[in-house]
């Protein structure tokens, strides 16, 4: 789950925490520079409740969180946005997005 710099300070602020620790607590460095948050062995976010599957940080989430579960990855086929639905709790409940909307919040991240 890439990251920005002002991201990890909201995210190290919402946890009372200096962005120093909090880096090295929750995040990694990627090839090319970039950051991610530290993922559980099972891909899960560290911020993602093992038992409720709700976001602990959901006030202050990234980008990548924000625009989830509208990813280009998940929208390739009816396939895979039935995988994400299996395993995210709010997906394909609630109210309907409109295509633009859906392509809006894919524009936003590459994954």
């Amino acid at each position: 789950m890439y990251v920005t710099e002002e991201e990890i300070r909201v995210l190290a602020d919402r946890l009372k925490m200096e962005v120093q620790e909090f880096e090295a607590l929750f995040v990694r460095e990627l090839p090319g520079g970039e950051k991610s948050l530290v993922e559980r062995p099972n891909g899960d976010c560290v911020f993602l409740d093992l038992y409720s599957r709700r976001c602990l940080v959901y006030e202050v989430r990234p980008r990548q969180c924000r625009s989830f579960p509208f990813w280009p990855s998940q929208l390739r086929s009816e396939r895979d946005w039935e995988k994400v639905c299996r395993t995210c709790p709010g997906c394909g409940r609630g109210r309907l997005y409109s295509r633009e909307e859906i392509e809006q919040w894919a524009s936003l991240i590459d994954i």
